[in-house]
């Protein structure tokens, strides 16, 4: 099965941690506490270029990165691409 599907069909999984949640609303200067969702939309967007690479998937959409470990489907972090 294709990388991007097996992501995409398990995005319900999709989480974060306390730590992660700071990380990630630092890192992309986010107001917003449902980081989650905010990075659950840019995985779904119809731009969101999705690959794997060793034990994490990466997404980028626009000008954002985002990691997620492919076992645990934690987003481990998001940074704003230069």
């Amino acid at each position: 099965m294709e990388d991007k599907k097996i992501l995409l069909d398990n995005i319900d999984k999709i989480h974060t941690t306390e730590m992660g949640i700071d990380r990630i609303k630092r890192n992309l200067k986010l107001d917003s506490d449902d980081v989650v969702e905010y990075c659950k939309s840019k995985i779904l967007h119809e731009n969101c270029k999705i690959y794997r690479k060793g034990k994490n998937w990466y997404c980028e959409t626009g000008n954002i990165k985002i990691t997620v470990n492919a076992h645990s489907y934690t987003i481990i972090t998001a940074h704003i691409l230069k």
